[in-house]
């Protein structure tokens, strides 16, 4: 059966939608870990004390509703040195919302963001949820101030019908200098993310990468 979801994304598609982020090309060997769905209790925690033990930083895309019921866990991913992005307030698909709708939802998470980050100043992301956007969806985040970030790689962990082994192979086969990985801390994603993060950030050490967080 055909996934509905691509894991490494084509040139094509990175042109076709040029004013998305899909990769940041760089010459430092620099690759971006994002995290989506968090903060989530316990499963985040574990997640920031494994990129701690690797000195690794990441982006994490929040939903606004998770992060008003686990303030304190957001506020522990902005105090470590990670960069937060909203991830609209009840994960909802652009495809299957109205405008209007869509917009309140990414404006609830925002006030989210601003209503309990510890840093005054933080880099407006904005990852839309099963990578769905309309156009004028898009153009209202956009204006705002937003940047719209996809991925290069997409890990799958999600997928309850892979194998964690599959998994970890999405991401070390595909990964170049530049690439924007997409995990999730979540609950559904953790049988796979628990065998595959620690691998996959061995695999970059040994690798000799280095962790960005997007700006």
């Amino acid at each position: 059966m055909m996934k509905a979801y691509w894991v490494k994304t084509n040139l094509f598609i990175k042109k076709l939608f040029s004013g998305y982020i899909w990769d940041i090309p760089n010459a430092e060997k620099s690759i971006y870990l994002t995290f989506d769905d968090g903060p989530t209790p316990e499963i985040t925690a574990w997640v920031l004390q494994l990129l701690k033990k690797h000195k690794a930083t990441a982006t994490f895309f929040c939903i606004g509703k998770n992060i008003e019921e686990n303030v304190a866990i957001f506020q522990t991913i902005v105090t470590e040195g990670h960069s937060i992005g909203n991830h609209t307030y009840n994960h909802v698909n652009g495809w299957k919302t109205a405008t209007a709708s869509y917009i309140e939802n990414f404006d609830w998470c925002d006030r989210m963001i601003s209503n309990f980050s510890p840093l005054p100043n933080y880099v407006k992301l904005f990852r839309p949820p099963y990578g769905k956007i309309k156009r004028s969806q898009a153009k209202y985040i956009k204006a705002e101030g937003y940047k719209i970030i996809m991925w290069d790689v997409l890990s799958a962990d999600f997928d309850q019908e892979i194998t964690k082994e599959e998994c970890l192979k999405n991401v070390i086969s595909n990964v170049r200098p530049g690439s924007i990985i997409v995990f999730h801390d979540s609950v559904k994603a953790f049988a796979n993310l628990e065998y595959v993060l620690p691998k996959t950030l061995e695999f970059l050490d040994k690798n000799q990468y280095n962790y960005g967080t997007i700006q």
